[in-house]
C-alpha cells in the first residue's frame, strides 16, 4: 500500500529550449499534420491524423517557459503550456511515443475516450520510469462519439504533482457534431483552464499536507498559458467555445458578462438540444462545449469565474474549514468576488447565424442488471493516517475493489458523507446521470465525471461495453485521488 505523505516537488531544472514567436507553420511530420493555430508564444501545436493515422512524439520534461509574459519553470509535453492538441476521427489509428525526461515515473491517460484499459491503450498501470520511452498504439472505435477529450499523467502517487505542474493536453475527435451547419459556421476556440502555484521567481511552491488535503489551488490562473486573454466574436455571429478544466482541484463556475450561452456538449458527449444557461460549473477533468451569440452592443465582455464553495476539511476539531483558507493556501478561490479569466471582444460583423435546434438523439438506459453503493469520505486509517476513502478503504493497487461483467448495465449510487464536494470519474465507459438525492434528472445525460456534493447521493447508470481488463474510478480532485480516493475496477467476460 502506498504511503500517503505526499512527495514534495523537486527543484525544477531549467530547460534548454526557449519558445519564440513566429509565423504560422505548416509541414508534414510522419503521418500527422502539425501546425500552430496563432502567432503566440504559448499557442500549442496541433497534430491532426493523416490517412487514418495520428503519429506523435511527446517528451515530458522540466522546462523554462514563457507563461503570460513571465518566466516560469513547469512540467511540459514538448515544452508547451498547454500541451499539443491531438485531433483524430473515428476509426483512426493512434501511435504516441512518450519519452520521460522527468525525475519521476509517468504515463498517459486518455480521459473520456472509450478504449481498452490494457496493453498499449488507456492503461493507467503502465509505469514509464525516468529516461525511458513507451509507445502507445490503439485504434479509435469507428462508432466513437465526436467530442472534446484530453490526456494527462496517471501514475498513482504522482498524478496531482504532474498535472499541477502543467502536464495536460486536448484530445479531439472530429465527427457528426462538427458537421451540423450552424456549428460548422461558428468560430471555434479551445480554452484550457490551468492554475499554478508559483513564487516570485516563477517556480512551483511545495504543497504542505493541509494544502493537499483540501486540494491545491494555484495563485496564477491561465487560459491557454495566458492571463486574461481576449477572444473575438462577430456581431450576429456564433462563437463555439470548447472548454477543459485541466486544474488539479479548482472548480470553475463560469459566466459571460451580459451574455447567455448555449450548452451543446458535456464531457465529450453531445446533448439532445442546446440548453440556455447563465452559469456553468466545471469540476476538475470536465469539459463543456458552448455557443455564444453575438447579440450585444460591441465592446469587451468579461468571462468570469463566479464564487463557489466546494467545502473544506474538518480535521482535529475543525482545524480547516472550507472557504476560509485564503491566507493559508497559495490560491484558494475568493468566496466573495468573481475572478476575471478572459474577455470576449466584438470584432466585425457577420450575417445573422441562428442557433441549432436539434443536436443528436440519446437512447436512455431504462434498466440495470445490478446496483452497487459507494461511500465517499475521509478519515483516519491504520498505518496510513488521514486519507480519503471509498467504502471506508484507501486505495490499494493490489486489491480488486469492484468486479463487473462486460456488456452488462449497472447502477452505482455515489454517497458523499464527507464535508467536501467530490467529482467522481470513471475510466473507459461513460455513464448516464439518473438522479440526485432521489430526484430523477429531467433527462439523463452522458458523462465521464459527475459532481457529488457533500451530503448528496447521485445515481449513475453504466453500460460496460466492448472492453475487458483492469481500470480505475476515483475522485478527480487529484490530490484526493493520490491520497486514497480511488478503486480498482475489473471488467470480466
Amino acid at each position: 500500500m502506498n504511503k500517503f505523505n505526499r512527495r514534495q516537488f523537486i527543484a525544477l531544472a531549467i530547460g534548454s529550449g526557449s519558445i519564440t514567436a513566429g509565423t504560422t507553420l505548416w509541414f508534414k511530420k510522419s503521418n500527422s499534420q502539425e501546425y500552430r493555430t496563432k502567432e503566440s508564444l504559448n499557442s500549442p501545436k496541433v497534430y491532426q491524423s493523416q490517412d487514418g493515422l495520428l503519429e506523435v512524439n511527446l517528451e515530458a520534461n522540466y522546462t523554462r517557459v514563457n507563461l503570460a509574459g513571465k518566466t516560469a519553470y513547469l512540467l511540459t509535453y514538448n515544452g508547451q503550456i498547454p500541451a499539443p492538441r491531438l485531433e483524430v476521427k473515428p476509426g483512426d489509428r493512434v501511435r504516441i511515443k512518450l519519452t520521460n525526461k522527468l525525475q519521476q515515473p509517468t504515463n498517459l491517460h486518455y480521459h473520456g475516450l472509450h478504449l481498452p484499459p490494457t496493453g498499449k491503450a488507456d492503461n493507467v498501470f503502465v509505469r514509464i520510469n525516468p529516461q525511458e520511452t513507451f509507445i502507445y498504439e490503439f485504434e479509435i472505435p469507428s462508432t466513437h462519439k465526436a467530442g472534446t477529450f484530453w490526456y494527462h499523467p496517471h501514475v498513482h502517487g504522482y498524478v496531482a504533482d504532474q498535472l499541477s505542474g502543467g502536464l495536460a493536453g486536448l484530445f479531439i475527435i472530429r465527427g457528426d457534431l462538427d458537421e451540423i451547419p450552424e456549428i460548422k459556421t461558428a468560430k471555434e476556440e479551445f480554452l484550457v483552464l490551468q492554475d499554478f502555484s508559483l513564487d516570485n521567481q516563477g517556480r512551483l511552491y511545495s504543497s504542505d499536507y493541509m494544502n493537499l488535503m483540501a486540494g491545491r489551488e494555484g495563485n496564477v490562473i491561465t487560459i491557454n498559458g495566458q492571463i486574461n486573454p481576449t477572444f473575438s466574436l462577430n456581431k450576429n455571429g456564433l462563437l463555439r467555445l470548447r472548454i477543459l478544466n485541466a486544474s488539479t482541484s479548482r472548480f470553475y463556475n463560469l459566466s459571460l458578462e451580459n451574455h447567455p450561452f448555449y450548452l451543446i456538449a458535456m464531457d465529450g458527449n453531445t446533448i439532445r438540444n442546446p440548453i440556455e444557461q447563465t452559469e456553468l460549473l466545471l469540476t476538475p477533468g470536465q469539459r463543456a462545449e458552448i455557443l455564444v451569440k453575438g447579440k450585444q452592443t460591441p465592446r469587451p465582455y468579461r468571462l468570469l469565474n463566479l464564487p463557489y464553495n466546494r467545502g473544506g476539511m474538518g480535521m482535529m476539531g475543525g482545524g480547516m474549514m472550507g472557504g476560509r483558507m485564503g491566507g493559508m493556501m497559495h490560491g484558494r478561490q475568493d468566496f466573495n468576488n468573481p475572478t476575471v479569466l478572459g474577455k470576449i471582444q466584438y470584432d466585425g460583423i457577420s450575417e445573422d447565424i441562428s442557433l441549432p435546434t436539434q443536436l443528436t438523439s440519446i437512447n436512455n438506459l431504462s434498466k440495470s442488471d445490478k446496483t452497487r453503493r459507494f461511500t465517499l469520505n475521509h478519515g483516519m486509517f491504520p498505518g496510513v493516517g488521514m486519507a480519503f476513502l471509498i467504502n471506508n478503504q484507501p486505495y490499494d493497487h493490489q486489491r480488486i475493489d469492484t468486479q463487473v461483467k462486460v456488456n452488462t448495465v449497472e447502477d452505482w449510487e455515489l454517497i458523499n458523507t464527507g464535508v467536501m464536494d467530490h467529482p467522481f470519474h470513471l475510466h473507459v465507459n461513460s455513464f448516464q446521470v439518473i438522479s440526485r438525492n432521489g430526484i430523477n434528472e429531467p433527462y439523463p445525460t452522458w458523462r465521464d465525471t459527475v459532481l457529488v456534493r457533500r451530503g448528496e447521493t447521485v445515481k449513475i447508470r453504466i453500460p460496460f461495453q466492448d472492453f475487458t481488463g483492469k481500470t480505475v474510478y476515483h475522485c478527480h480532485i487529484l490530490d484526493h485521488e493520490d491520497l486514497g480516493m480511488m478503486g480498482n475496477l475489473e471488467i470480466v467476460s
